[in-house]
């Protein structure tokens, strides 16, 4: 049952959907469930094991429900005790446990294989992202270039881009050949709901591609979320150390930090 369960597990990652996992760690006294118990609860309420059934079972699921809203890990205890109020299990005892929540890894999508591009994905390297490259010019979007990309693309940008799945477990930088391209993957990407888009350029530029855009139909507000021009300002023109700063930005994004100097925590850098 266990190696159906990781299986189950796996492929929903895959599928870019987050799995909350209980196990029982300690059981006193008398209980329906052993430790060592597992259960996964998946995306669709979907349920695969069992941790004993009945009142303490209907708990963890709860619990599961609630860690994979919020994506935290969470300890439980639940009583088995004959005076509990909480359960008519009549079992005596207690029971442990932890929920672990399983994510799929984040997704880098980087739109522009040249050479800012190239240099993104060569920072990313050492990061735990599922990257995926895409260029609309097959010397520049291919496998040999980017060996351990995981997803690479060439061809038609728009094309490619509205059949990539970008949720909020994605994140974009815009760094193609030029103004229309850019224009064109933006057009696409701006559908959708990544949790950080970035974009390469001029802030004259990113003017310009907004104005055309909100002449389009799409709504300045969320034209105000794309970082444009991309990455923290580290006075550089060095591509390996732009593309460095860039990357630093979209984690300051994804792990909700704020910039400051780590040897004083009173002094905040305000941008």
């Amino acid at each position: 049952m266990h190696d159906r369960i990781l299986d189950k597990i796996n492929n929903e990652l895959k599928k870019g959907n987050k799995v909350a996992f209980a196990t029982l760690t300690e059981v006193k006294g008398s209980s329906p469930g052993k430790a060592g118990a597992t259960l996964a609860y998946f995306n669709d309420k979907s349920i695969m094991g069992t941790v004993g059934g009945g009142i303490l079972e209907h708990e963890v699921i709860t619990k599961c429900a609630i860690c994979l809203e919020s994506g935290q890990d969470s300890l439980f205890t639940h009583s088995l005790n004959e005076n509990s109020e909480d359960t008519s299990m009549q079992c005596g005892g207690s029971v442990s446990g932890y929920i672990k929540v399983f994510k799929p890894r984040p997704r880098l999508l980087i739109v522009g294989g040249g050479h800012v591009g190239f240099n993104i994905y060569n920072v990313s390297r050492s990061l735990d992202f599922y990257t995926i490259v895409v260029d609309d010019r097959q010397e520049f979007g291919n496998k040999q270039r980017f060996e351990l990309a995981d997803e690479v693309y060439f061809g038609n940008i728009s094309k490619i881009l509205n059949e990539l799945r970008i949720d909020e477990n994605t994140y974009v930088v815009i760094a193609t050949r030029g103004y229309e391209k850019d224009l064109e993957a933006l057009r696409e990407i701006i559908k959708e709901d990544p949790s950080y888009i970035g974009m390469i350029g001029s802030s004259k530029k990113w003017e310009t591609l907004k104005t055309q855009l909100i002449k389009e139909g799409i709504k300045e507000d969320k034209l105000n979320n794309v970082y444009a021009p991309v990455g923290l300002n580290i006075c550089s023109n060095e591509v390996n150390e732009i593309a460095f700063a860039i990357m630093a930005e979209l984690l300051l994004v994804k792990n909700n930090g704020h910039l400051s100097h780590r040897k004083n925590k009173n002094l905040r850098i305000d941008n």
